[in-house]
């Protein structure tokens, strides 16, 4: 089964996570298809607006913990300052066509980091999102740190972040986190007549628009991206990090021990 479903109708490229399986969990696989999808899509004159989805009952539930991801041992990794989730979030920002985020279940972790990376954020009524990290012993990647702050603000973001809990759609509308919430009965339909509302704009227009909303904080993400990403390998070399996982894994509290 292909991991990224991509369909093109009317100037709205819909790209769909498909690993239903495993809740749509990001593996090194689907990481470069999305890279690739969003580059494509960037390029392409027939695209006007880009959704990403998720198939089944989840938008994307993060870095699959069910294979330990290595240290970042070899030395093409230790040299890599910014990682599929670094380059994944400046793909978003510098795709050159508005990018929606059609929150249809859980996205935790990566992927709210994957929807917080999109211009525009939608979110059935019946998901909901965390952000996860810190109930594994990490600190946020993929610019979750960037992007949060200025949609829900400091205070928010750093109640979300250091507590991981899990925020449903009013809560999520409340704070800015989306744009809107949609009927689950209805969401693809209003999500799809939104986008192809957009598509029907000037395409130029919005890609320069895009570019002036994007352009005063890109190089302060790319920099906030390395610094995650730095972060990110040392905590996954902690036992810490080993315990979140297994605790995951066997659905347990875990007992964090600080090394």
């Amino acid at each position: 089964m292909e991991p990224l479903l991509i369909n093109t109708e009317k100037g709205v490229r819909t790209i769909t996570l498909n690993r239903p399986e495993r809740m749509n969990a990001i593996n090194d696989d689907l990481s470069k298809q999305i890279e690739d999808a969003i580059a494509n899509a960037s390029a392409d004159d027939d695209v006007r607006v880009v959704v990403i989805t998720g198939n089944g009952r989840a938008f994307c539930s993060g870095l699959d913990l069910s294979k330990m991801p290595n240290t970042f041992g070899t030395r093409h990794e230790q040299l890599d300052e910014l990682g599929w989730v670094g380059r994944q979030a400046l793909g978003i920002v510098r795709c050159d066509k508005p990018v929606i985020a059609a929150i249809n279940g859980m996205a935790a972790g990566a992927g709210l980091s994957l929807a917080l990376a999109c211009d525009l954020r939608f979110m059935s009524d019946q998901a909901r999102v965390t952000t996860g990290y810190i109930r594994r012993g990490l600190n946020p990647d993929a610019g979750m740190s960037y992007f949060l702050p200025r949609l829900v603000g400091q205070g928010q973001a750093t109640q979300m972040i250091f507590t991981g809990h899990d925020i449903d759609a009013d809560k999520a509308e409340r704070t800015g986190l989306v744009n809107e919430t949609f009927s689950d009965e209805t969401f693809h339909e209003q999500v799809m007549a939104f986008a192809g509302d957009l598509a029907d704009g000037p395409p130029v227009a919005l890609t320069f628009s895009k570019r002036l909303l994007s352009s005063n904080g890109e190089e302060e993400l790319s920099n906030l991206l390395k610094q995650e990403y730095a972060y990110i390998k040392r905590c996954f070399a902690t036992d810490d990090v080993k315990e979140g996982i297994q605790a995951f894994l066997q659905k347990r509290k875990p007992e964090f021990q600080g090394k």
